[in-house]
């Protein structure tokens, strides 16, 4: 059975579909919920689906101690609404086995700060005719990992950025845990 830890910073929307997702699955499992931020939503919908969550502060995530306790619950890391860089050494440690959700078609609104609804308005400002996700390996620069996987959506002229948030949080729901389940497939296959 493999492992997943889910990184989360803000509501939990996704972890909780991915939590439900696995929740009977034959191929793996969520072992905790981790995040920087104390107060994240994500918190209490780890606790109400019974998966125990570890809060870190940026410094700790730096720490062996940490990589340690990753390396004793995960397999494989799923970043959903995570806003911290994620560290050289993590990322060598679990070398293609920590995936991200971005919400545009990257490379396009990707980088540093472009997140949730920063990314929503700057589309529906460059009066973009299409938006989506994108599913990425995760490597040392923001959003600039391997695409695994992309999916698209219309932007209509009169859209604005919660409209677009909408569309985007459907095709979130819809496909991650279904990728996530692919890539682990391969992994429990190979």
């Amino acid at each position: 059975m493999l492992r997943i830890i889910i990184f989360a910073s803000g509501s939990g929307t996704n972890a909780e579909n991915i939590i439900e997702h696995f929740k009977n699955s034959a191929i793996a499992r969520v072992t905790y919920v981790v995040t920087n931020n104390p107060n994240a939503g994500v918190l209490e919908r780890a606790k109400r689906l019974e998966i125990p969550v570890k809060v870190f502060s940026k410094k700790e995530m730096e720490s062996d101690s940490f990589l340690n306790f990753l390396s004793s619950h995960a397999d494989f890391i799923v970043l959903a609404g995570f806003l911290l860089k994620i560290p050289d050494k993590m990322i060598g440690l679990f070398q293609n086995s920590i995936v991200n959700i971005h919400p545009a078609l990257l490379p396009k609104y990707g980088g540093k700060g472009m997140y949730g609804m920063h990314v929503h308005e700057a589309v529906v400002a460059n009066r973009e005719t299409e938006t989506g996700i994108t599913i990425h390996y995760v490597n040392e620069n923001y959003d600039e990992g391997t695409i695994i996987f992309q999916k698209s959506v219309a932007v209509e002229n009169n859209d604005t950025a919660a409209d677009v948030a909408a569309k985007i949080h459907v095709l979130e729901q819809e496909n991650f845990p279904n990728v996530i389940e692919k890539l682990l497939k391969d992994i429990h296959e190979g």
